[in-house]
């Protein structure tokens, strides 16, 4: 009997001794698994800030491509804008510098025209001094030649516009002046100095019309006027391009 009991409390020993360190071992699996349990915990909470973060750049870069893209797309419009507003000033500078060509040779025309002029006068004064000698009264202003000689030279009164015969000659001398430059054209002008312009035409016409009647100079490049000597009296002779032609070239330069 005393061995009965004595085994019992063994076994009872050993049972409640096994209890405890299976209960011992269970509580430390246990705080094992709620240590393990916080990490994960601590993991999934850093990955779910983690994953907050992401998304909040990913709707940043979202934000910036499109602000990027608006801005691109802006970008674009200004630059086709600018282009064609680069073309359109381009295509008018071109339409200016032509415009400007064109004015240029415009003005290159007539200078070389006056130029030429400028030559012609040189040639006639020249050729005049020849024909009529060094003591004759030559001038060049504007471009004209002009040849003055005293009414009594011409006319045997000055109040009379009737030319006398030795006036032949020097109105010859003229006419080979015209002659040799026949692309010139004369103005006939009967100076006064009282007034009497009446006359004073009359004295230019004379010697205009023995130009075309006895040495068969072209009415059309001789040219009458009367006009107020300022003190001065005589027939005065301008010798010039024809005006008028001038006139017509610059008129048609203007034009092109």
């Amino acid at each position: 009997m005393k061995k009965n009991i004595l085994l019992f409390g063994s076994l009872l020993f050993i049972s409640i001794s096994l209890q405890a360190q299976k209960k011992s071992e269970l509580i430390a699996e246990i705080d094992n698994l709620k240590s393990q349990l916080d990490s994960v915990s601590q993991e999934v909470a850093k990955a779910r800030r983690a994953e907050s973060a992401s998304l909040a750049k990913a709707e940043s870069f979202e934000s910036q491509v499109g602000e990027l893209q608006a801005a691109n797309a802006t970008m674009m419009k200004n630059l086709t804008s600018f282009a064609e507003v680069s073309n359109k000033n381009s295509e008018n500078i071109n339409k200016a510098m032509a415009s400007l060509r064109a004015k240029e040779n415009q003005l290159k025309s007539i200078n070389d025209a006056l130029a030429s002029n400028d030559s012609t006068a040189i040639v006639i004064l020249t050729n005049a001094k020849q024909t009529l000698g060094e003591n004759a009264k030559i001038s060049v202003t504007n471009g004209m030649v002009n040849i003055s000689t005293a009414l009594t030279a011409l006319f045997a009164k000055d109040s009379e516009a009737v030319l006398k015969p030795e006036a032949e000659a020097w109105i010859g001398k003229i006419a080979n002046i015209l002659n040799a430059n026949p692309k010139i054209a004369v103005t006939v002008e009967g100076l006064n100095i009282t007034g009497d312009f009446a006359l004073s035409a009359q004295q230019a016409m004379a010697v205009s019309n023995m130009l075309q009647a006895k040495f068969s100079i072209d009415a059309n490049r001789l040219r009458v006027i009367a006009k107020d000597g300022n003190f001065k009296e005589g027939i005065n002779l301008r010798l010039h391009p024809d005006f008028s032609q001038f006139y017509m070239m610059v008129k048609d330069n203007m034009k092109n």
